[in-house]
């Protein structure tokens, strides 16, 4: 055995990650790579040079690039030209990926209108999937009679209101391994979407549940990055709990997450109002990354002590940059990975952790005192 080198197992026990020595062999044979050299026994041999490029390979996998992306990426060399390039090829990929999942989600969506049908509409769902089998799609016809099974399921819709739970039951993957409150939560956060792959990206700390309890419980102040985010909040039962909402951004004109990015970094008594936070309380971020990113580093430099973080602003850089950073700060957080998000998830995600505590109260008559509770 040749000093220094190591062998494939001991090769995946240094990389890590969940490599295994079949996958080691498979990126050999697809050129991800190189061959190694082998021993007088034929073993595989691997160096320091070696290690370093499959801890690239399992970084770039985990973040999301397919096998094909990553041998771009490796392959490439520094010169600006080349760059361009690759900059060329993974744009192209992209578009190319973008529309596998359009393809992807004409099918789900053909699916979810079969399959998430309450009890009321499931006599004729099981009519469709009979007659289904028996068209002759290959004549005009046949097409003429695919879209009349259509028709006769949308007909249902007018006989009776949509039982959404019911839809949601044959769609959602199995949840049991979670806690009831986070069931009830991620099934609002599918139905504030309209979008089953959700569920997927959906980030809880495993303390994140007991922490929004006992902080809403001891009617802690909610703080949301804009008032287009404390507009969705739940007030009828916040001010029950006896929770006050501040707004950062509190800019009424401001309503959409270019605005508010662009406010919070233009006007600086936002971010210094971030900071006066009280202990304990509950952040909503919605909208703004910036909100998210400067949270962060008030948490990390001991600023600011929230219970909880709700972090779900939209952006396609740094609002996945801003999520990774809060998952990694050691509180309590609920957030959305990637670049999904918004303010009607986040205030979506903040309700039905209010809802677990609380039965909405019959008597609405208070609700004039919001406008003056609100303010803490």
């Amino acid at each position: 055995m040749n000093a220094g080198c190591l062998t494939i197992k001991e090769l995946t026990d240094a990389v890590g990650g969940g490599l295994t020595p079949r996958m080691v062999r498979h990126y050999h044979q697809l050129g991800l790579l190189p061959q190694p050299v082998r021993s007088r026994s034929n073993y595989r041999l691997y160096t320091k040079t070696d290690v370093l490029r499959l801890q690239r390979i399992v970084a770039l996998k985990q973040q999301g690039f397919q096998l094909n992306h990553i041998r771009n990426i490796l392959e490439v060399e520094p010169e600006a030209d080349t760059t361009v390039n690759l900059m060329g090829q993974l744009q192209q990929q992209y578009r190319a990926v973008m529309q596998q999942i359009s393809q992807l989600r004409q099918t789900a969506s053909a699916l979810e209108g079969l399959l998430g049908r309450d009890r009321h509409c499931q006599i004729i769902q099981a009519e469709v999937l009979a007659q289904l089998k028996l068209l002759d799609v290959e004549t005009q016809a046949g097409l003429g009679g695919l879209e009349n099974l259509w028709s006769g399921l949308d007909a249902e819709i007018h006989t009776h209101s949509e039982a959404f739970s019911e839809s949601l039951q044959r769609l959602l993957p199995d949840l049991s391994h979670r806690s009831e409150i986070e069931q009830h939560l991620i099934s609002q956060l599918v139905l504030a979407c309209g979008d089953v792959s959700l569920v997927s990206f959906v980030k809880l700390s495993r303390d994140a549940i007991a922490a929004s309890r006992e902080a809403l419980s001891s009617s802690c102040q909610i703080v949301v990055d804009t008032q287009t985010v404390a507009a969705a909040l739940d007030q009828t039962r916040l001010l029950h709990l006896g929770c006050c909402t501040e707004t950062l951004i509190d800019n009424p004109h401001i309503t959409t997450a270019t605005e508010a990015e662009a406010a919070f970094w233009q006007h600086r008594e936002w971010r210094s109002k971030l900071l006066q936070v009280n202990p304990g309380c509950v952040l909503v971020v919605g909208y703004a990354p910036s909100v998210l990113v400067e949270v962060c580093d008030a948490i990390s430099n001991q600023k600011i002590q929230p219970a909880l973080v709700i972090g779900m602003p939209i952006g396609f850089s740094h609002a996945p940059a801003a999520k990774r950073q809060l998952m990694q700060q050691g509180i309590p957080f609920i957030t959305v990975a990637g670049t999904l998000g918004g303010g009607a998830l986040a205030a979506t995600a903040l309700n039905a952790l209010v809802e677990s505590l609380i039965d909405k109260p019959d008597c609405h008559c208070y609700l004039k005192n919001i406008v003056d509770s609100s303010e803490c």
